[in-house]
């Protein structure tokens, strides 16, 4: 696996069956800066096979544009309907999928850990994760929708998370690596 440089790109994904949030994270030693922040939209597409196609194609492109080493993607929530489960647990899927056959480390977290890493509440609202990040990055965010800015958080989240204190900053494959690289 790949060290941390002083410069690298994360891509954040909100994944969705109707709209499907993306972010681009720039780490430049200790400067960040977003690239790119948008949306994927789906609605266009009756056929949900096809919204996974879709979804597999724009992300790989995205990742080709912007060549991230990392992506962080935000875990389903349980949810009461079991069929809207099963749709949205395939976009998070199929946009793993995108990512690892293009030889990114993929890292999940639940809804709960991204809103806590950048609020400091668990249980904060999109709209509060979306002013923390504007005045976190010292950028606007009202043009854009929230599913792009929760896909920023996990983004930020993530770099939270490599470079806390209880870590190294560094990124492991499994323990074993991690077991071998201790002094």
């Amino acid at each position: 696996m790949k060290q941390p440089q002083a410069s690298y790109r994360l891509l954040g994904v909100d994944p969705g069956t109707n709209i499907l949030g993306f972010a681009i994270l720039e780490v430049s030693k200790s400067k960040l800066s977003v690239p790119e922040l948008g949306v994927i939209r789906l609605q266009q597409f009756q056929d949900h096979h096809q919204k996974l196609r879709h979804i597999h194609e724009r992300l790989q492109g995205i990742i080709r544009s912007f060549q991230p080493e990392v992506m962080a993607i935000e875990a389903p929530f349980f949810g009461k309907n079991v069929q809207s489960m099963l749709k949205l647990g395939r976009a998070q899927g199929v946009a793993i999928a995108a990512a690892i056959t293009m030889d990114l480390s993929v890292f999940e977290y639940a809804p709960r850990k991204i809103k806590q890493s950048v609020t400091g509440k668990g249980n904060a609202t999109k709209e509060q994760v979306a002013a923390m990040l504007e005045q976190i990055l010292q950028l606007r965010l009202d043009q854009h929708t929230l599913d792009a800015t929760d896909a920023l958080a996990a983004a930020l989240c993530h770099h939270y998370n490599q470079n806390s204190i209880l870590g190294t900053g560094r990124r492991y494959k499994d323990w074993s690596d991690y077991v071998k690289n201790q002094k």
